[in-house]
């Protein structure tokens, strides 16, 4: 009887990655993880620009709020995986027939390689004025505003936490502007403590706030996602 070895097989099938000269051990530790990643591999397989894509998948998955119509906004998009998947999602080419069209619009500091479906501006979105181009672009207020931006590491943990939760902060300050009512916020924030008063925001603006970590976010990362949905809209006197 032949030998059942499909359980070393499993294993020989990780890659290993020597330690070269100049290279340090973070630096072989992480391509490692890269190559063995299978999120790594399925983006590569089916074109999206990074394993991040498979977070708004599996957010909209779950929430379903790239529906086809649906207008757009990804700030701090680059490289581009999200507005991949949101092309897809919201029929922005409007390869779904019978489908409304959607429209996704991408914003970062830096030129992003073009996305078919997808327009993307070099725009800081902190900057004056950056609502009012935004609703103009989309021809119209938003469905979702989406971000997955992070703020540069400083290697300080509490630092960190706390800049992302300023950047997730901003980022939900331009939402309101810009956002039907009806709307959806998704982004990413470090688990930490500091992001109570960002939660006690949003729970006064949307009909319903989740905190989500989706598979597709490695285990050993503190990143989770809040999700708004529902938004009410500014009251008479904000929109003065």
């Amino acid at each position: 009887m032949a030998k059942n070895t499909s359980g070393r097989g499993m294993r020989d099938l990780r890659v290993r990655v020597k330690t070269a000269r100049g290279r340090k051990l973070s630096s072989t530790r992480w391509l490692e993880r890269q190559l063995n990643d299978p999120y790594v591999q399925r983006a590569k397989a089916e074109g999206y620009r990074g394993r991040a894509a498979f977070k708004i998948l599996e957010l909209d998955d779950k929430y379903r709020f790239l529906v086809p119509g649906a207008r757009v906004v990804d700030l701090g998009c680059a490289p581009g995986g999200w507005c991949q998947v949101a092309v897809r999602r919201v029929n922005s080419l409007g390869e779904k027939q019978g489908k409304k069209v959607g429209r996704v619009i991408g914003l970062d500091l830096q030129e992003v390689e073009p996305i078919p479906g997808a327009e993307i501006h070099v725009l800081d979105f902190l900057a004056d004025g950056a609502d009012e181009l935004v609703k103009e672009w989309l021809g119209g207020p938003a469905d979702v505003v989406m971000s997955d931006m992070a703020a540069a590491s400083s290697g300080h943990k509490q630092t960190d936490h706390l800049r992302i939760v300023a950047l997730c902060e901003a980022a939900a300050q331009l939402a309101f502007d810009v956002l039907e009512e009806g709307g959806t916020f998704v982004a990413k924030v470090l688990a930490g403590g500091a992001e109570s008063e960002l939660q006690s925001l949003l729970k006064k603006r949307f009909t319903k706030v989740a905190n989500v970590k989706p598979p597709a976010s490695r285990s050993d990362s503190s990143e989770k996602f809040v999700v708004a949905t529902g938004y009410k809209g500014r009251s008479p006197s904000e929109a003065d």
